[in-house]
């Protein structure tokens, strides 16, 4: 293969001895960190490579200034994000003031210590030898229920009821087992049960008082004689029929008086009864002992 020897450009014009020095100049003062334009000045015979440039192109072809660094743009524009800005020197003085105050009150407050025994840091009730401290209460409580009791043996005012010779009023009062058929007339406040006189039949006195309550409450004790003819129950169950029957009795001599009555629970019929036997138990409910052999 023959060597092929480059073919001088006729065109191509070579570099003037000046120019080459002036290429030479600016590569070594490329390699030392020298600009252009301090090129140009200290030679002061030719204008700066980029100036030359900017007078050639036009003007719409010129390139942007270059983009500022990330610290400068940061701190040229405000960012988007960033809050509003802070309220004037009065204003912020109280937020201050009181976060200083929650901090003075943080360092004050000492820790909670626990106690070594426990209970020790409580206070001390100390009684008395001999006093007893329920003893206040249960007064309270006695007074309350005596002044409760006075309120209902007081009469109840503004009855009226017929009472003409020829007056009767009667009535069924049960409790229990125990049934009373009650005749209420005319009278001087007698009590006759069975043929028997109420002390007769009811020797206790707490059943005497309970049977006389409903006379007493509507003021007719001593003019009303109570007729009444008994069966079933025991002694006490009776003395509840009986004061059942004369309430009863003084509904259908004044209606009026059903609500004081019924608020002193004299018109509640007690159904309680015992429960009959059933046939395999040994009571109502009790059932015998289960026994696998």
């Amino acid at each position: 293969m023959a060597d092929e020897t480059p073919t001088p450009d006729p065109e191509r014009e070579e570099p003037t001895p000046a120019q080459q020095e002036e290429a030479a100049e600016a590569a070594a003062a490329s390699e030392i960190g020298v600009g252009d334009d301090d090129v140009a000045e200290a030679e002061g015979d030719a204008p700066a490579v980029g100036a030359q440039r900017a007078e050639d192109e036009p003007a719409e072809s010129v390139e942007a200034a270059p983009a500022a660094t990330a610290d400068e743009s940061l701190e040229a524009a405000p960012a988007e994000d960033e809050p509003a800005p802070a309220a004037t020197a009065d204003e912020a003085e109280p937020v201050e003031t009181e976060a200083v105050d929650v901090l003075d009150d943080e360092e004050d407050a000492a820790p909670r210590v626990k106690p070594a025994i426990p209970g020790m840091d409580l206070d001390v009730d100390i009684v008395e030898e001999g006093a007893d401290p329920l003893a206040e209460r249960e007064a309270e409580e006695a007074a309350a229920a005596a002044a409760e009791d006075a309120a209902d043996d007081q009469p109840i005012a503004a009855v009226t009821i017929d009472l003409g010779a020829e007056a009767r009023y009667r009535a069924t009062g049960k409790r229990k087992t125990a049934v009373a058929r009650v005749t209420l007339r005319p009278g001087t406040g007698d009590y006759t049960i069975n043929g028997r006189p109420l002390d007769a039949f009811f020797p206790r006195s707490t059943l005497q008082r309970t049977i006389r309550q409903p006379l007493e409450t509507v003021g007719y004790a001593d003019r009303m004689d109570v007729v009444a003819r008994m069966h079933g129950g025991g002694v006490s169950s009776q003395a509840g029929a009986l004061r059942h029957g004369i309430s009863r009795a003084l509904l259908e001599a004044e209606p009026n008086l059903r609500g004081e009555l019924k608020r002193r629970g004299f018109l509640t019929r007690d159904a309680r009864a015992k429960e009959r036997k059933k046939a395999g138990l040994k009571k109502a409910r009790k059932r015998p002992q289960f026994s696998k052999r």
